[in-house]
């Protein structure tokens, strides 16, 4: 099935949350630096600095005033985590989980020089919700977004590097960031830096790649792999680390290991009694296995891999948040003039099928009548639209249509 074209949403392709963290131009950065090479990218390159996405203050509200638990927070020090003991307490009446962030044993261990780390930023600050949004559609890759706050002249964790790529947007105070090329290029998930810990610890002795000063409004982008470390200077520093779950072509490989998974032959048992440790017995069941899992590969299409790889991707962030109740009282008074538009962040692929077109959406397939094709290109382009100038439908088809979308969360008022 061929995709039906969509007009390219205008705010997708400036890549407007991408041009807050990186100087260079969005093809240009894409060639020269993603996966590639570190690029510090100073405040005054940059569109604005980033304190409309967290402040201090925001983390003083974050600890005291939002019920947070673990592991929304994190605390470290001289390169440790402590437990989280140290920090949680009881809620009180009504909200006895004795996981919940406590402010005052904050205060004491942040006043004793632990760096606080608030986890999972792209699900609970609204600012940073949309910014993630927006970023991961940029990127093509899933986002996640940390804080991480360090009292002056004080640092949180030691050399190491990450499995996942970093922008570092600089918030608040000055870090001084110490930078080495890897030990171990183009780590996977499961290769964590401590499987290399001497050859990491080693090259940290080493002549940095980066030694600079971060100040608010700087940023920095990191490729996986590459060996790293903050210190803290004359007051508290804040940051926003934002990893990006890059999928490689390793996920291609594993994409087709699923697909394998679906072969007959390769889902059959191995001999009772065979001794796996004995590679003569191996020998014969091994290259019958090679030969087809080679068919398998050799039958795969782009298509076949495409579809376990998009879900894998749109899982991994989730659409602008809606408003249930707000969204409801749409769909039920949608009528004539009702002006809608595409969810933030929403990933979505248009397929005709005979005589239905099937929307894919993060975790559902919509199937509709093909005669709404027009109509749903129109809502996709991510403008805003009033019921009743949609193509191809009359006013009573694209309120039932719109009806639905909204129902379904694809839509949501304009």
């Amino acid at each position: 099935m061929t995709p039906i074209p969509t007009a390219a949403r205008a705010a997708t392709a400036d890549r407007p949350a991408l041009r807050r963290c990186v100087a260079a131009e969005p093809d240009a950065f894409a060639a020269e630096h993603w996966g590639r090479a570190p690029l510090l990218s100073p405040a005054g390159t940059l569109p604005k600095a980033f304190e409309d996405l967290l402040t201090l203050g925001d983390v003083d509200e974050l600890l005291s005033r939002r019920g947070l638990r673990t592991p929304f927070l994190r605390v470290a020090k001289n390169g440790s985590v402590l437990s989280s003991a140290q920090f949680t307490a009881p809620g009180g009446v009504g909200a006895e989980i004795g996981d919940q962030v406590s402010d005052d044993k904050v205060a004491r261990v942040f006043d004793q020089g632990a760096t606080l780390v608030l986890q999972g930023l792209h699900r609970l600050w609204p600012p940073v919700i949309d910014f993630a949004a927006q970023l991961g559609v940029d990127l093509g890759h899933p986002v996640q977004v940390n804080a991480y706050i360090t009292p002056a002249s004080s640092q949180g964790f030691s050399a190491h590097y990450d499995v996942h790529d970093v922008f570092v947007l600089q918030v608040a105070g000055e870090k001084r960031w110490l930078v080495h090329e890897p030990v171990h290029v183009d780590p996977l998930r499961d290769q964590p830096w401590d499987q290399h810990s001497a050859a990491v610890a080693a090259r940290a002795q080493e002549e940095p790649l980066i030694d600079e000063v971060l100040r608010p409004g700087d940023a920095l982008y990191l490729p996986r792999g590459y060996l790293h470390s903050a210190r803290a200077l004359g007051g508290v520093s804040a940051h926003l680390t934002v990893g990006i779950h890059v999928l490689t072509r390793f996920a291609l490989v594993e994409a087709l290991l699923k697909l394998a998974g679906r072969d007959g032959d390769l889902r059959g048992s191995l001999p009772l009694g065979i001794d796996a440790a004995d590679p003569d017995a191996l020998a014969p069941h091994l290259a019958e296995t090679v030969e087809a899992l080679a068919r398998v590969v050799r039958s795969s299409t782009p298509g076949d891999v495409a579809e376990l790889l998009r879900d894998r991707a749109w899982s991994g962030n989730r659409p602008a948040p809606l408003a249930p109740l707000a969204q409801v009282a749409a769909a039920q008074s949608v009528a004539e003039g009702s002006r809608v538009v595409l969810r933030a962040g929403l990933r979505s692929r248009l397929t005709p099928a005979g005589d239905r077109v099937l929307l894919d959406v993060p975790g559902d397939r919509l199937s509709l009548p093909a005669y709404t094709a027009p109509a749903l290109q129109a809502l996709l382009t991510g403008a805003s639209v009033a019921v009743g100038d949609l193509p191809g439908l009359d006013v009573a088809d694209q309120t039932t249509l719109v009806r639905r979308l909204l129902r379904e969360g694809v839509l949501v008022p304009a």
